[in-house]
């Protein structure tokens, strides 16, 4: 439907939407918090289920009950039948049922939806104003664990889930060729040092990240077991002069310099380039929002951009492939191959000019 022909009618009640979005999200909160979806969906065989039912069986008020249903009928989200009995709609069941769902709406709630209040403070300042509503840091990546153990399981599911599924795809192209000596820069909880280490006896990674987060990396490193191939760097790059070691034939960078501004992007490559020799090779693995395929995967990148710009840093964003590969220039990089990995991901292989 295009914007401009939308009749006025239409238009009020996209409007009116958006406008009550947060009492419909947290009703839809609520509706998976008490058990009412998944009730719902269990009596799918028997016609549904009555909110006096509901409220029985769940052990709260039919009034809670039912002003919880009717947003979420005027919604879409549930059905009511002639005999009054609810039924949960399609999109009910993706929103209780979807793990992509499921991790967006965790991670909307429990980090990110009371430091949205704040987004225009972080507009004005160009700081993550919201933060604030987590703790007393300048980054959410100085305070991560320090979370409570909720947010931080919300915060890492969401990170995961748009990295793990292509790392079996990416370990494939990243070994086509020997590698000896690995950077996993922005290490996390270590998962994708680990998996190297399962996927190949030979090679031996620096795992380069904020101390705070090397602390779970190398703990979760030596419960694997491959303490003895996995070395450790502390780094803050958004000190004065960042430095990393040298002798890495791959540099590997996934999800990582979408938490840095352009300025601070090219700052830890000319890093980079400065560790690296004519023959070795740095790895960047994004999800750019000029190469999704659905419209959704758009919204989603964009919608973490605000994320980015209220809570995580006040300053990056999802980014465009041709901006990386401005930038990467910049830096004295020059790009071998661009690769599509996995339904969302990209894989930018560079060498030193």
């Amino acid at each position: 439907m295009s914007t401009q022909n939308i009749k006025a009618i239409d238009a009020i009640q996209e409007a009116q939407k958006i406008a009550f979005a947060p009492f419909v999200f947290q009703a839809v909160i609520s509706l998976r918090k008490l058990g009412v979806f998944s009730l719902i969906f269990d009596k799918r065989k028997k016609g549904g289920i009555t909110a006096k039912a509901i409220a029985d069986t769940l052990e709260i008020s039919t009034y809670g009950v039912g002003v919880l249903l009717e947003i979420a009928e005027t919604s879409n989200i549930v059905s009511k039948n002639e005999t009054g009995h609810y039924e949960i709609t399609t999109i009910g069941y993706y929103l209780n049922y979807h793990e992509t769902v499921n991790v967006n709406i965790n991670f909307t709630n429990e980090v990110c939806y009371k430091g949205l209040f704040h987004l225009d403070e972080a507009i004005k300042t160009g700081k993550p104003a919201g933060l604030k509503e987590l703790g007393d840091w300048s980054t959410i990546y100085e305070g991560l664990s320090q979370l409570t153990p909720l947010q931080q399981k919300s915060w890492f599911e969401f990170d995961h889930h748009y990295s793990d599924d292509i790392f079996s795809e990416a370990l494939e192209l990243v070994f086509k060729k020997e590698r000896k000596t690995i950077f996993d820069i922005g290490a996390n909880t270590g998962k994708f040092t680990i998996q190297c280490c399962k996927y190949n006896d030979a090679v031996n990674i620096t795992m380069i990240d904020l101390p705070g987060q090397l602390n779970k990396a190398v703990a979760n490193v030596k419960k694997e077991g491959f303490q003895e191939r996995v070395k450790s760097h502390e780094i803050d790059w958004l000190s004065e002069n960042p430095q990393i070691p040298s002798g890495a034939e791959t540099i590997w960078m996934c999800q990582f310099l979408d938490c840095f501004s352009k300025e601070e992007i090219l700052k830890v490559l000319k890093t980079c380039v400065n560790s690296m020799d004519e023959n070795s090779e740095l790895i960047i693995i994004e999800t750019f929002t000029d190469r999704q395929k659905f419209d959704n995967a758009k919204f989603i990148l964009e919608a973490t951009s605000l994320y980015f710009t209220v809570l995580a840093n006040g300053n990056s964003k999802m980014y465009k492939a041709t901006e990386f590969k401005d930038i990467a220039s910049e830096a004295g990089l020059e790009i071998k191959e661009d690769i599509a990995v996995g339904e969302y991901h990209t894989m930018f292989t560079f060498n030193k000019k």
